[in-house]
């Protein structure tokens, strides 16, 4: 019900009520069935996943497991975790989070800040923002890219996962168009009050940028993440694979070369599906933890910096 302002009517408040209709009532619920039918449909392998990681050999093969553990076991979760390759592949996958993400980020910011100034005060500027957006269009190809890893002394490195894609384009359209979208007043104040430009950077425009930046951060955690074909094609040796990698070995493939005898035979005893399930939640566990924390930002970030180009 929606209040309108009162009216005076022969010295007495009369006050008028909006009631809704029968037909905006039903749009309401029908929106929010809907809503919660898709939410639903896009957790429900997510579940299943983890039902089948804590329920029993003998039930994932009969079929019994849908969205609820049947025999409830953590027999796969203590088999995962002393697992050496699953370990160092996760070790690898958190190496490749913490100095990618933070070479990404770093050089979005500094690419975007000085893009983002007028022509007036940036000779150029088009010609180099140009540069960059080309490169989001048009890529090198993967056999380039692969001989310039090669040639280079990256392979079999962690450099070789995070290099290659340094600088993000998509990122720096993001951010670009947002600090051009701050008011220019407050970079002026900043000047006369005796800041650089880093500190200009640093104090005015990265506190003003939180919504963006936390998008940009979440898109780059998740791409390092959830990337597994770098890893394949530059990592020679199985023991370098990030985590992504290892499980596509493991799991598309059904490639058991990279585990011992003994591994093997406990996973006729625990059933593949069962250890694979496990595998598959505790890789995407980092990510679910993060996205609640940055979710509210999500949206208002791409629409802020995506409104000015």
């Amino acid at each position: 019900m929606v209040a309108l302002p009162c009216l005076k009517n022969q010295g007495r408040d009369v006050r008028v009520v909006d009631t809704p209709t029968l037909g905006r009532r039903l749009f309401v619920v029908f929106n929010y069935f809907f809503m919660a039918l898709l939410a639903f449909l896009c957790l429900a392998p997510l579940i299943h996943v983890l039902a089948v990681s804590f329920s029993s050999s003998t039930a994932v093969g009969a079929g019994r497991v849908t969205l609820w553990p049947v025999e409830f076991t953590t027999q796969a979760y203590d088999f995962v975790m002393q697992k050496r390759a699953f370990l160092d592949s996760f070790l690898v996958s958190v190496k490749r989070l913490i100095l990618g993400t933070s070479i990404n980020m770093s050089l979005a910011v500094l690419i975007a800040f000085p893009l983002a100034k007028e022509a007036s005060a940036f000779r150029f500027r088009t010609v180099y923002v140009w540069y960059f957006f080309v490169t989001a269009l048009f890529g090198g190809g993967l056999i380039p890219t692969y001989l310039t890893v090669q040639k280079t002394g990256l392979m079999d490195t962690i450099w070789a996962l995070v290099l290659p894609n340094a600088v993000p384009v998509f990122s720096v359209i993001l951010l670009l168009n947002f600090f051009r979208g701050l008011p220019k007043e407050l970079e002026d104040a900043a000047y006369i009050d005796g800041a650089g430009y880093l500190r200009t950077l640093w104090s005015v425009y990265i506190p003003l940028s939180k919504p963006v930046l936390a998008t940009i951060l979440l898109f780059t955690m998740v791409g390092h993440w959830n990337t597994w074909f770098d890893g394949l094609i530059y990592m020679n040796d199985p023991k370098n694979y990030p985590l992504q990698s290892y499980l596509q070995t493991i799991i598309i493939q059904n490639d058991f070369g990279a585990l011992s005898d003994a591994e093997i035979e406990m996973m006729r005893k625990l059933s593949g599906p069962t250890v694979k399930a496990a595998q598959i939640f505790l890789a995407a566990l980092p990510i679910i933890l993060v996205y609640p924390f940055l979710q509210r930002f999500f949206i208002k970030g791409i629409v802020l910096g995506s409104v000015k180009g």
